[in-house]
């Protein structure tokens, strides 16, 4: 019996496995998912000693022009490993406020170079066109982008008993806002779902060619 043979009987069978979620939560449904969770963290951290750990980390150590640069990550990641008691938890304070402002600023930065910033461009030089459809395009992006924004009660006030009130137009403008976010939604939902519906039918037709291919069928 070849590997691709064995391969696809086993992609088969935890396809059914999956599948019997169909008629509820059931230990097989359970046991693939579990194998899924195992085999994506194994992979993942195979990944991580690799090509991060091995290259960026360790191999550095024996470089002594690089041996300082190491050094501090080095100490870092050790510390956070004291998280792991509640004891010594506050020695990897320092190394989990590090790791989130980094991770906060490449994400704030990587929102406004890459989204904000372009979208803002585009939309201005769909402005200076003189065809009428990119100028409404650009006049769509334009709006939808500042009515979300309005949406996130900018220019709102507290009133003494709690309730957040906005004048009349930001009101009009946040409900104008919320059409456009609800759109924004539905259109990521049915990306989701047409992705999802591909690997679907993509599984079936694995099943069925593998059921087509055994002897005798």
């Amino acid at each position: 019996m070849s590997i691709e043979l064995i391969s696809a009987f086993i992609g088969l069978i935890l396809t059914l496995m999956v599948f019997s979620y169909l008629l509820g939560d059931n230990p097989l449904f359970r046991i693939a998912v579990y194998l899924f969770i195992g085999v994506a963290s194994g992979y993942a951290a195979v990944v991580v000693w690799h090509s991060l750990l091995i290259p960026r980390l360790f191999e550095p150590l024996g470089d002594p022009n690089r041996l300082a640069l190491t050094v501090v990550p080095l100490v870092l990641s050790v510390s956070l490993l004291a998280k792991l008691s509640p004891r010594i938890s506050w020695i990897g304070s320092f190394a989990m406020a590090v790791l989130v402002g980094v991770g906060a600023a490449t994400a704030v930065g990587g929102a406004l170079l890459g989204t904000l910033i372009p979208q803002a461009e585009a939309a201005m030089e769909a402005m200076n066109t003189r065809s009428f459809l990119p100028l409404i395009e650009g006049g769509v992006m334009l709006s939808g982008t500042i009515l979300t924004l309005a949406y996130f009660q900018y220019g709102a006030k507290r009133t003494l008993d709690g309730t957040v009130k906005r004048n009349a137009i930001l009101e009009l403008l946040a409900w104008l806002g919320r059409i456009f976010i609800a759109v924004t939604f539905g259109v990521l939902f049915a990306g989701v779902y047409m992705a999802a519906l591909t690997a679907m039918i993509e599984r079936l037709s694995s099943v069925i060619n593998f059921i087509k291919s055994l002897p005798g069928l």
